[in-house]
């Protein structure tokens, strides 16, 4: 694999899926996979109600930065997934609780269907080590 780019793998976060890595950093850059609200331990969702999902999708986005030596404070881009847009509030306020100014750049779509049937899907993009 070129030097510049390495997979970041932790079993405190969902498997992947497919064939993909659960993140990918090049030089200073993570670029995670989307994570939804599964628990790394059971494979299984956490809860039907978005809040629970929403939690739970934090976390795992956390446990993934912090394999590649990083947190939620490194992020500088998001993407949110949305079965429902009635549903924006609820993540935003989750959402919201979790990062602090500067707030990262942000883009939220609503998605006709997502994995498992999740309620919501988060990928980040940060910038690692300064």
């Amino acid at each position: 694999m070129n030097e510049e780019r390495a997979a970041v793998h932790t079993d405190a976060a969902p498997g992947a899926i497919g064939p993909y890595s659960q993140a990918v950093r090049a030089g200073p850059w993570l670029f995670t996979a989307g994570q939804i609200g599964l628990d790394p331990e059971t494979g299984e969702m956490v809860g039907p109600d978005v809040e629970s999902q929403a939690r739970r999708v934090m976390e795992n986005l956390a446990a993934v930065l912090a394999a590649a030596g990083g947190s939620l404070d490194d992020v500088v881009k998001t993407t949110i997934f949305l079965a429902d847009m009635d549903d924006f509030s609820a993540v935003n306020e989750i959402y919201g609780s979790c990062f602090q100014p500067p707030y990262p750049a942000r883009s939220t779509v609503a998605a006709a269907r997502l994995p498992k049937d999740a309620r919501v899907e988060i990928e980040v993009v940060a910038r690692l080590g300064g």
